[in-house]
């Protein structure tokens, strides 16, 4: 297969060959929904193990701005020969839809009639649970994006979600070494990330999103996606050192003034809302050897945020703060051949909060921390059978008035009758991919702890286990 023959069989760097074809063909290099194997002619299975996990090749495609094209091209010149167009004829656009049922393994509270609760119904069929649309590869010379519009069925809204723009060039150093640098313009830390052990693109892959969620998660692992606007710079050199800075701001999206009913500025109707500018930092090795890579880093935000819109009504978007630092480890390992797909990812998150607007009004400590682990590990037969085991674990400091017991007559559910944040389980995976871009999904999710305990965790009756998860997937992209 033409990707991992150049993984296994080249004496020279991947950016060197790439940036070679691009002073011979004028087009440098890029991921894989279907766009980018229409964009460069080659399968899938190049630039992924199973999507959206990356192989090296993927990596230095992504790291290159998507670039890299066999596409016939609408060109554009100069009297001088300046290239001033270099437009695909074929735009690289793509179609994902994912199909699911989810089943919990105790209904959830029915909260419609609080005079006479029960329970809701169980099982949540997503028909579908979400549709994507792609546009994913070249838009200039050394210009390229990976662009994703979604619908979710189960909050029946439209966004913009995962999405990276990039810029990208790659130089050759004094020793024949090759230096890629480039910018990326975001929406989610992370998301631009060249490995599979960080939030955005990490395990697991997919998930149920009718299911229920502990009340504590480190903010870089998802709560901004789609809700900020990032800009950071990089370099990858050599194909294994890797450093990266830039800053985010929160982003409107879908805002509504509560007075006017108006889009508008962000206000005191919004939640999670940045104050000023929040550095991003990333640093990573990567080491290559033939069929194997192993990739060690570190990774962290810090932010300030106004407490915004809670449950007591908007707050305005001034005065006090929570101060938050998010630092990160993670580390991948990975084995590629025809039949055997083998990769280990793994993160630890620590959280750090000052929380000094929320303790001013009464809502939480002045201090709290947390510590989110996840390991997982996955094997994958000729990229059709394969399956995933993953632990995951949160803990943190206890905070009565952050994670509230719940209040009388209140269903509980996502509450802490410990005021305690300790959550931890594990997931188990089963898929059959007939074709790479079709798979069939099972997966289970089962809690030994959730919300601070195992047995009437939240105070009216509900047990970690009741929380167990059975989701079962169709994903289709096109």
């Amino acid at each position: 297969m033409a990707g991992e023959v150049m993984l296994v069989r080249r004496s020279r760097p991947l950016s060197a060959l790439i940036l070679a074809a691009g002073l011979l063909a004028g087009t440098p290099p890029a991921l894989a929904v279907p766009s980018f194997a229409r964009q460069t002619g080659m399968a899938c299975e190049a630039c992924h193990t199973v999507y959206p996990e990356l192989t090296h090749f993927g990596r230095v495609f992504k790291a290159n701005g998507y670039t890299l094209t066999n596409l016939k091209q609408v060109r554009g010149v100069n009297s001088k020969k300046d290239e001033l167009l270099a437009l695909s004829q074929t735009p690289p656009l793509s179609i994902m839809v994912m199909i699911s049922d989810t089943q919990l393994q105790k209904s959830l509270p029915d909260v419609s009639n609080p005079a006479a609760p029960g329970l809701a119904q169980n099982g949540s069929a997503g028909f579908p649970q979400q549709v994507g649309l792609f546009y994913a590869g070249k838009i200039a010379p050394h210009l390229g994006a990976f662009l994703q519009l979604t619908y979710n069925n189960s909050s029946g809204s439209i966004g913009i979600d995962n999405t990276d723009l990039r810029f990208a060039d790659t130089a050759l150093l004094a020793d024949n070494s090759p230096l890629t640098y480039g910018v990326s313009l975001n929406n989610n830390p992370t998301v631009q990330d060249l490995w599979n052990s960080t939030p955005a693109f990490g395990y697991p892959f997919t998930s149920s999103n009718t299911s229920v969620s502990p009340a504590a998660n480190p903010a870089i692992n998802g709560t901004f996606g789609g809700s900020v606007a990032g800009l950071t710079g990089y370099v990858f050199w050599n194909e294994s050192l890797y450093a990266e800075a830039g800053g985010y701001r929160s982003a409107k999206q879908g805002a509504v003034n509560a007075l006017t009913g108006a889009t508008g500025p962000l206000d005191g109707t919004t939640s999670n809302v940045i104050s000023g500018l929040a550095p991003y930092w990333r640093a990573a090795y990567e080491y290559n050897r033939e069929r194997h890579t192993v990739e060690a880093g570190l990774y962290g935000i810090n932010f300030n945020l106004f407490p915004g819109a809670t449950s007591a009504g908007p707050a305005p978007l001034s005065g006090p703060t929570n101060r938050f630092k998010d630092v990160a480890q993670d580390l991948q390992y990975q084995f590629v051949s025809d039949d055997h797909q083998f990769s280990v990812l793994a993160t630890r998150i620590h959280e750090s909060m000052t929380l000094d607007a929320s303790a001013a009004a009464g809502g939480s400590s002045a201090k709290d921390d947390l510590t989110l682990w996840r390991a997982s590990g996955t094997y994958y037969f000729r990229r059709k059978i394969g399956g995933t085991l993953s632990y995951f674990s949160t803990t943190g400091s206890t905070d009565k008035l952050l994670y509230a017991a719940p209040a009388a007559g209140s269903p509980g559910v996502i509450t802490s009758a410990s005021g305690s944040p300790d959550t931890r389980g594990w997931m188990a995976e089963l898929d059959y991919l007939p074709w790479l871009n079709v798979k069939l999904e099972l997966q289970y999710t089962w809690y030994s702890k959730f919300n601070g305990g195992g047995n009437d965790y939240d105070g009216v009756g509900r047990n970690a286990a009741d929380n167990n998860t059975l989701y079962l997937l169709l994903w289709l992209a096109y």
